[in-house]
């Protein structure tokens, strides 16, 4: 069996520290489907790692979609009649509606009251609202500053352009050393602006991970997506449509650095090997943690889940979109995030790796009862081979189970040992000449 993922883990402060610090130069970006914010994200990723571009034209049909204009804005603001900001894109991209149409007005509060966003319920804070696919414009802020707002004219400016261009993702492949083996497809969304959780921490998440994989022996290729939501996802699928069956596990990443406890949604297949992976890493944790059914319902997973493809991808999360307070306002800030939880999903996303790329089945060469482990230096009578009940149990587990029929992975799920421990049993009797990799 060859050993993959041989360096040592990397340090928590630092991996949490580095994913805190490229949120916080990511964060005043105004990221949206398409435009500069997009391409100004991929710039400062490209400190990280490599990313190939892919353009894909304004107007190209992509399944049921059609790829839409291109969208940038360079100032919007609404002022009032002595000249005052009353609210400005320059203090955050949430108080403009994404994918605004160009204005200029002026505008009594009565006529412009139809084109601001509130949420009365949360008076402090500006929520995220978008308009991809309809021609419209708006602006966003708090309740409580619509509320001050004094009747009389207001001059209304978004200098937006919305033209025939390019919608822009990003991947990273890093080519495994088993072609046979198949691809992981590591995804996340990159359209979201001055949000933290959701999703800047996706993205954070996902970059340390490919960083951390660069440098590292690996059984299968690794194919690291960063697209905008939804119409990313369907594009790239319909770029490799024709390559599809290479992907043999997925992982969709997302609102992943709060302090909330980590969540995994399955695929839509349910017990997919990511599935059985995840959730096994999750549970040899020995943390609180969350594993939740598939549903149609969430982020980038619903299209590469579809039926037309059904895709073993599953989702990690901490809090799910949606269940923390603040989703989709301005309360989404860099203060919700915390870099541990940041390197713990780093952490928990390699030992996710570990598995899918050590996972084998074995045949047991000495099937006929318990094969004498002492005098192989495999039982604890023999000075202390094994250092722990759990150890010499894993030893009677791989082999009783090694018919060629179960995994390492079936092993340690029906064992209820450790992966890791079932592993490192399965190496030393095939060392001991006692297994074969099937």
């Amino acid at each position: 069996m060859t050993t993959f993922l041989s360096r040592p883990e990397p340090q928590t402060e630092s991996v949490g520290r580095d994913a805190y610090e490229l949120m916080r130069r990511l964060f005043p970006l105004c990221r949206s489907l398409t435009g500069d914010g997009v391409l100004a994200t991929f710039d400062v990723l490209e400190e990280l790692i490599p990313l190939t571009r892919t353009n894909i034209p304004s107007g190209t049909q992509v399944f049921d979609w059609i790829v839409p204009d291109a969208w940038n804005i360079r100032d919007a603001y609404v002022a009032a009649a002595d000249g005052t900001r009353v609210v400005d894109f320059r203090r955050s991209p949430l108080h403009v509606v994404s994918y605004s149409e160009p204005v200029h007005s002026t505008l009594s509060l009565e006529q412009l009251r139809e084109r601001l966003h509130t949420l009365p319920d949360q008076p402090d804070v500006v929520p995220y609202r978008t308009s991809y696919y309809s021609r419209t414009w708006g602006f966003c802020l708090s309740h409580r500053e619509l509320l001050a707002l004094e009747p009389g004219e207001y001059e209304v400016l978004i200098d937006s352009t919305l033209e025939p261009g390019n919608l822009c993702y990003g991947e990273l492949c890093l080519e495994g050393q088993e072609p046979d083996a198949g691809d992981v497809l590591i995804s996340t969304y990159v359209c979201h602006p001055s949000l933290a959780n959701d999703n800047l921490s996706g993205i954070a998440v996902t970059a340390m991970l490919a960083r951390e994989l660069s440098s590292r022996r690996l059984r299968h290729t690794y194919r690291f997506l960063f697209a905008p939501g939804t119409i990313g996802p369907l594009t790239w699928l319909y770029q490799n449509r024709d390559g599809l069956d290479r992907v043999r596990h997925g992982l969709a990443v997302s609102c992943i650095g709060d302090d909330g406890n980590l969540t995994y949604k399955r695929s839509r297949r349910e017990n997919a090997e990511i599935d059985l992976a995840m959730e096994t890493v999750l549970r040899d944790s020995a943390a609180p943690h969350r594993v939740l059914p598939w549903e149609p319902w969430g982020g980038d997973e619903r299209q590469f889940c579809s039926p037309g493809f059904d895709l073993p991808v599953g989702t990690l999360m901490r809090t799910p979109h949606g269940e923390f307070d603040g989703y989709h306002t301005s309360a989404d800030s860099l203060d919700r995030i915390r870099p541990e939880s940041l390197a713990g999903a780093v952490a928990t996303c390699l030992e996710v790796v570990d598995i899918l790329d050590t996972n084998r089945r074995f045949i047991n060469l000495s099937p006929w009862g318990e094969p004498q482990l002492g005098r192989r230096g495999l039982y604890r009578s023999a000075g202390g081979a094994v250092s722990s009940p759990d150890e010499e149990r894993a030893f009677l587990w791989v082999l009783n189970l090694s018919d060629g029929g179960a995994s390492l992975l079936d092993i340690a799920r029906r064992s209820g040992l450790p992966y890791a421990t079932i592993r490192t049993a399965a190496e030393r009797l095939r060392d001991a000449g006692l297994l074969s990799e099937q």
